[in-house]
């Protein structure tokens, strides 16, 4: 009789890598026009003025300034950036 069972192969042993999905830049953080803010599946955030939207939902800066993050919606954020040039402009106001 056999002591060790027979070796075979698997059919479920694969693991995918993962996305790295999420905020990659916070809010109040300076950015450059071009870099991603976030990477999502979906519209949970919003693209606002001073950003863009992917063809897969990532968001993304048009012009160089700091990222705001503020509520849309009670579960949806839309996402801004204020250009550089007019953030000294909005804090007099």
């Amino acid at each position: 009789m056999a002591h060790k069972k027979a070796g075979s192969s698997v059919k479920n042993g694969r693991d995918s890598a993962g996305q790295r999905l999420g905020i990659k830049s916070g809010d109040g953080q300076l950015v450059n026009s071009g870099s991603i803010i976030v990477r999502q599946r979906g519209m949970t955030f919003l693209s606002g003025e001073g950003t863009g939207l992917g063809r897969d939902y990532t968001i993304f800066a048009t012009v160089t300034g700091r990222v705001k993050f503020e509520h849309k919606t009670r579960d949806k954020k839309r996402v801004r950036v204020i250009a550089a040039g007019t953030e000294s402009v909005a804090a007099e106001a």
